[in-house]
């Protein structure tokens, strides 16, 4: 055994034999000298522990000149909850407590009084790791009081990524006004528009106008309306009716219009002080900050997810981007991006071999852009295959497949509540089918095409109201098909390629949700099944699908293709973008916005 393993191997005996020694002496009340009061409590302590583990108990033991008090025997404590006490001393004796998240603030709060670094620590840990939109204000606020700029730091950066729906929530009115300060002045604050943040401050001084509205000036400071449209800084900051009653802030709106029109204020010279080698310029206002902020690098990309990785990719850059690794999520899963900009992951060929019971799993997950992470959520109740997903406010539909366990095709639609985090089972198909496509619009769902359990592609659509519990078969396509691609693009809904009786096609239909009549649409390049559609950014893309070609032994049959269409709406043609993206192998595609910022680049 080397010296050092050893050494650790002494240390680590001897600290286990001290704590159970010191434990023992404690709860036989052997060598006390001491009694902590707190109301009627007592408890009984030894003086050289309390002082050896806490500066604050030190000091308390020792006069100034550094002797020991020895006829200080009990200490009152005012302001102390007897409970959170006894942890805290047990914890001395034995370096064990259990937080909670119902005591941890209370125990990092005291800690944090008899100054008593190793439980400060494990509670900075414990709240950095419990963050969540319900405390992290709560949080952040405990930092600065407490003056832990790690804690208050990481608190605040993670409300700054959930501003947006932070914003929304009664606890940000509540925020004083330097903490106010401290959250929107911030580079990483996660916001698209600055619209937002203007917005959110009035909103937070409206809530106590008669304290609030002096802080203004102040709250201006952290407001770039630099990065406002010229257009939205006159029609809503000139005209409101709290800036134009102070007239310091007309100063100030008189100076971001004569910004607006390319012309700064001069900067002044700094007064040169002792030490400085040459003076530097006076900054300009906050109020002039033209610095983008984090939530303003977003972009419209393509995210390509399979088993191994969710893949950002740029088309019109030709940059891709990390979005998350995926080593969990099944293979054959069916994905979507809702309304909200939240991606959901189901379904997948997955057999879990510890469940003898149910050993076919239909597992779920959403993406959390912000840290990477897939979060599993309830798996969907009926396991299956080939089904199509739809949404509605809060609620996800998979619609109709083929059961994992019978084979057969499916009627019924199961209802997932983002909110309750619950399945149900809703109004179920007028017929079974599986290899069909799911479309949302405008809060109705419509479902296309798809195979019948005789294997015959059918053109039928479906258009489902969820408040009225109710399906209704439409305008049937030109083309019977299924395996296919649709979005809806533009207010319309396009489909392209597939497979029914006679094979693979290419064809193409556009669907007029007004007229309930569909059209021709500009036939896709090759015949091919599987292939992703989807609108991104006002354009068209296609990604990947599955077409005959000659294969490696000089014979032909189907392959997987990886290449990347942009559909010329003025040429009404398709255009090829990439030969060849390796990460859409056996990945589903969605048009999602991310930040580029936050994603390593590949």
């Amino acid at each position: 055994m080397d010296p050092k393993t050893l050494q650790e191997e002494l240390r680590l005996f001897q600290s286990t034999l001290l704590q159970d020694g010191l434990k023992e002496l404690l709860n036989e009340n052997k060598f006390v000298d001491c009694t902590l009061k707190v109301g009627d409590r007592c408890f009984p302590c030894h003086r050289l522990i309390l002082a050896a583990c806490s500066p604050y108990f030190r000091d308390i033991f020792f006069s100034e000149d550094g002797k020991v008090k020895e006829d200080l025997k009990e200490v009152s404590l005012d302001d102390v909850d007897p409970n959170i006490l006894d942890m805290i001393i047990k914890y001395l004796y034995s370096a064990e407590i259990e937080l909670t998240d119902g005591n941890v603030q209370e125990i990092f709060a005291l800690a944090n009084r008899f100054q008593i670094p190793s439980v400060f620590t494990v509670c900075v840990n414990y709240l950095q790791k419990k963050l969540s939109l319900s405390n992290c204000l709560a949080i952040f606020r405990l930092g600065l009081v407490l003056n832990v700029p790690r804690l208050a730091v990481a608190a605040r950066d993670y409300s700054a990524d959930r501003f947006e729906s932070l914003a929304k929530e009664e606890e940000f009115l509540q925020l004083a006004p330097h903490e106010l300060f401290a959250l929107i002045g911030s580079d990483v604050l996660n916001v698209a528009k600055e619209e937002t943040v203007f917005e959110a401050v009035l909103k937070w001084v409206r809530s106590d106008k008669e304290k609030r509205a002096k802080v203004l000036v102040d709250a201006f400071e952290c407001i770039r309306f630099c990065l406002l449209p010229e257009k939205y800084f006159k029609e809503k900051v000139e005209t409101d009716d709290l800036i134009k009653a102070d007239p310091e802030l007309q100063k100030k709106l008189q100076v971001i219009r004569d910004a607006f029109k390319g012309k700064l204020p001069e900067r002044k010279k700094k007064e040169k002080k002792e030490g400085e080698e040459e003076d530097e310029e006076e900054l300009l206002p906050g109020y002039l900050n033209d610095n983008k902020r984090l939530g303003m690098y977003r972009r419209n990309l393509i995210l390509m997810v399979n088993d191994t990785a969710a893949v950002a990719y740029d088309v019109a850059e030709n940059e891709c981007f990390l979005a998350a690794m995926a080593e969990q999520v099944p293979k054959n899963h069916v994905s979507i991006c809702t309304k909200k900009n939240e991606l959901y992951v189901i379904g997948g060929l997955f057999v879990d071999e510890d469940n003898k019971e149910n050993p076919l799993q239909c597992y779920f997950y959403q993406l959390d852009a912000l840290t990477a992470d897939w979060m599993a959520l309830p798996p969907m109740p009926s396991p299956r295959c080939l089904f199509g997903l739809g949404e509605n406010g809060n609620l996800i539909f998979a619609i109709a497949g083929k059961d994992l366990q019978t084979n057969e095709s499916l009627d019924s639609v199961m209802c997932y509540d983002t909110e309750k985090m619950k399945w149900s089972e809703t109004k179920k198909l007028p017929l079974r089918i599986h290899g069909h496509s799911v479309v949302s619009h405008n809060g109705l769902v419509y479902c296309i095409g798809g195979k019948t359990d005789d294997n015959k592609a059918i053109n039928k659509v479906f258009m489902y109201n969820h408040k009225q519990s109710e399906w209704r078969e439409l305008s049937g396509m030109k083309t019977p098909r299924a395996m296919f691609g649709a979005v809806v693009h533009n207010g319309k809904i396009i489909v392209a390629g597939g497979v029914n009786e006679e094979g693979l096609t290419a064809s193409s239909e556009i669907y007029d949700f007004t007229t309930n009549k569909w059209d021709t649409f500009t036939e896709f390049p090759q015949e091919r099944s599987s292939v992703n559609l989807m609108s991104s950014g006002g354009n068209l893309y296609a990604v990947g699908g599955f077409a005959i070609v000659e294969l490696e032994n000089k014979e032909v049959g189907p392959s997987e293709i990886t290449d990347v269409w942009q559909y010329e709406e003025d040429k009404k043609q398709w255009n090829g973008m990439l030969r060849e993206m390796r990460y859409a192998s056996g990945a589903s595609c969605v048009a999602m916005c991310l930040n580029a910022a936050r994603m390593p680049k590949l």
